[in-house]
């Protein structure tokens, strides 16, 4: 018989994992894998603040998916438009004209952007915390204020670079706030014109508690935690305008900043906007326990969904919950999505997928952190061990975990890398100004 094709649409943790796993499981003679995708790797966001940091490599928080993916066709390019009536898609290459690929079936795991809100400012001046771009770019950032603060004698200058706002207290939120100040602290030390307490860091969050996935009273550490760090907590409390670095926030304060960070939720891909696929009240794909896509009370056959981007009922709790949109459930949708594909492929019946949330873990700094695992609470040193070990363990590959574990290794001998290198983000401004164009008359 002819090979099924299967299309996996991103190669995040859904679509990475799906099809590392499909590619095992299914020879060649049963199945051809297609990955699409923009980006020519699949970033590990929990690492994300630890790259910022500089407690990893940024190198070694992502895959390189034609690594991994030896026996799937890789294409780079973005998908613009599923047409699943005729089991088609077109793709936009990097470079070229578009085309159309068809499938038999579709693996829909474009993910999630950052979801943000209408305020005066924010799209000139905030930046997201989604991609290991915007993690370098923080991480450079936050250095050169350093730099910009020692070199000024404008006072008013130096509180504005010294004043950094992450808006949002989930656990991107809190993560990245918590290893950023840890950084810049660590790097205070070579800088003799600035005092720790000069240094303002500040959170906004808009409900009464950060990190609702845990109990309260792991959110309320948490707090503590960061107080006692000098931190401004802001609680039931909204960013209502940032226009021109000026923050100002529903309980009426106001302040400038140069650094205003927005982690304050995500949305499913705006290009599940160009598929015929049903959606739920928050754009998300509707499924089924087994990950089949579900129009109503009809399976939309060869059309399997996961991750952030998809309204996948949980079992375990109450009817009606659905399953959150993090790494736990998105490798493990994976694996039981890549094994019902399978199933149908050869004749059998796709099987639920069931798994009880075993817990959280965050990082709050160097040595710092919090856990909640299967209902046992963990703080301090401990929590931030078990949220290494944990997400070592997650991580795709053994050369990423090697990798990973030696960074972490060498940190026990040698300080922490604290040099901004903020001409990656532009590094054709020195030689346009040195050259000319043809033609230009001689200055």
């Amino acid at each position: 018989m002819n090979p099924k094709r299967i299309l996996v649409v991103g190669a995040g943790h859904v679509g990475l994992y799906a099809a590392l796993r499909l590619s095992k499981k299914l020879s060649s003679r049963e199945a051809e894998v297609i990955v699409v995708d923009p980006q020519p790797h699949m970033t590990y966001q929990p690492f994300l603040p630890e790259a910022a940091a500089g407690n990893i490599s940024p190198r070694h928080s992502v895959v390189p998916l034609r690594r991994e993916l030896r026996k799937c066709k890789v294409v780079a390019g973005a998908v613009t438009k599923i047409e699943h009536d005729r089991k088609v898609a077109t793709v936009q290459p990097i470079i070229g004209p578009t085309r159309e690929i068809s499938y038999d079936h579709v693996i829909v795991a474009p993910g999630s952007v950052s979801r943000t809100l209408p305020i005066p400012g924010l799209h000139e001046h905030g930046i997201g915390f989604k991609t290991i771009g915007e993690a370098i770019y923080l991480r450079n950032h936050v250095l050169d204020r350093l730099d910009v603060a020692a070199a000024t004698p404008d006072p008013d200058v130096r509180q504005r670079s010294l004043t950094f706002v992450f808006v949002g207290g989930g656990y991107a939120g809190i993560e990245a706030l918590a290893e950023m100040e840890d950084m810049a602290r660590d790097a205070l030390r070579y800088y003799p014109e600035l005092k720790p307490e000069e240094m303002r860091w500040v959170l906004v969050e808009a409900t009464q508690r950060v990190l609702p996935e845990v109990d309260r009273d792991m959110g309320a550490y948490t707090v503590q935690e960061l107080l006692k760090r000098n931190m401004d907590i802001r609680l039931d409390t909204r960013l209502e305008s940032c226009v021109d670095g000026v923050v100002k926030l529903s309980d009426g304060d106001s302040f400038s900043t140069d650094t205003i960070v927005w982690t304050a939720g995500v949305k499913p891909s705006p290009m599940l906007d160009a598929t015929d696929f049903p959606r739920d009240q928050r754009r998300r794909v509707t499924c089924l326990p087994t990950l089949q896509v579900v129009d109503g009370d009809k399976v939309v056959e060869g059309a399997w969904s996961a991750g952030d981007c998809a309204a996948v009922p949980d079992l375990t709790g109450p009817p009606g919950a659905y399953c959150s949109p993090s790494a736990q459930h998105a490798v493990r949708q994976a694996a039981r999505m890549a094994d019902n594909i399978r199933e149908v492929i050869r004749g059998r019946e796709p099987v639920n997928y069931h798994h009880k949330h075993a817990g959280s873990v965050a990082s709050l700094g160097l040595h710092k952190g919090v856990a909640q695992v299967y209902g046992v609470k963990m703080t301090g040193w401990p929590a931030w061990f078990m949220h290494r070990t944990y997400h070592m363990s997650r991580i795709p590959s053994f050369n990423r975990k090697v990798r990973v574990v030696a960074d972490w290794s060498l940190a026990f001998f040698l300080k922490r890398e604290v040099v901004a290198l903020g001409q990656l983000h532009d590094p054709r401004e020195e030689f346009a100004e040195a050259s000319q164009p043809v033609g230009a008359p001689r200055v």
